[in-house]
């Protein structure tokens, strides 16, 4: 069953003015537990594509199906209320909380859809350990390296059970360690939970651990390798 199924995804900035194309019709579909990368150059288009899927952006032209759901039909308030129930973030930023602890970042989203004290405590102890920083509960972002920092990261993207996670450019600002012990975990998570991960990336170390290998350039798809 496809997770994502992408048809004819246009996407031009700047339409009334000087006109710049990011995306010229992009036919994809991703199945569960695939774990995906998307390539290409810069200003190929992968992160236009990643936000679109995601929702965080409005294709020009196309569908989006997304969980068996046209998301490119929502309002805005249907889209903030579909990405909190169905997707999970990482970015490269890590985008983490400052004045929360790693804990408290973790369970944000769980709190903001209502579960009970108990199941967000259990899920931040399971997921913190399963990412190798349960010793970290009470540490605030400033106090975690980079590669902590990202591991709450993803801890938090998996935290609500979405359909699948999004990863912007994940190990752009980690050393080979850190990058290499975060792949082993999302591949472990992937295999063992057949949990969905599509990246955006221009990282040959995520590139080489993917099983499908999606490259775009000018906007358009150019190669679909699965290995």
């Amino acid at each position: 069953m496809a997770v994502i199924k992408t048809q004819n995804v246009t996407k031009v900035y700047n339409p009334d003015t000087i006109p710049v194309h990011a995306l010229n019709g992009i036919n994809i579909e991703i199945t569960q537990g695939e774990f995906t990368a998307i390539v290409g150059p810069s200003g190929s288009g992968k992160t236009t594509l990643l936000n679109i899927i995601g929702g965080l952006d409005n294709p020009t032209d196309g569908y989006i199906e997304v969980g068996g759901q046209d998301i490119s039909k929502l309002s805005d308030n249907e889209l903030i209320e579909f990405r909190k129930n169905n997707i999970g973030f990482v970015f490269q930023a890590y985008n983490l909380i400052p004045v929360m602890t790693a804990k408290e970042n973790v369970e944000f989203v769980m709190l903001l859809q209502n579960r009970p004290q108990a199941e967000r405590d259990q899920r931040v102890k399971e997921l913190m350990e399963a990412v190798g920083i349960g010793d970290k509960m009470d540490k605030r972002p400033s106090q975690l390296s980079g590669g902590q920092q990202q591991r709450v990261a993803v801890a938090r993207a998996l935290a609500p059970k979405p359909h699948f996670i999004l990863a912007d450019e994940p190990t752009a600002n980690l050393d080979s360690k850190s990058t290499a012990n975060l792949l082993d975990i999302m591949a472990d998570l992937n295999q063992k939970e057949n949990i969905t991960f599509v990246f955006s990336t221009h990282d040959q170390r995520v590139i080489d651990r993917a099983r499908r290998v999606i490259t775009i350039d000018d906007g358009l798809v150019i190669s679909d390798e699965t290995r």
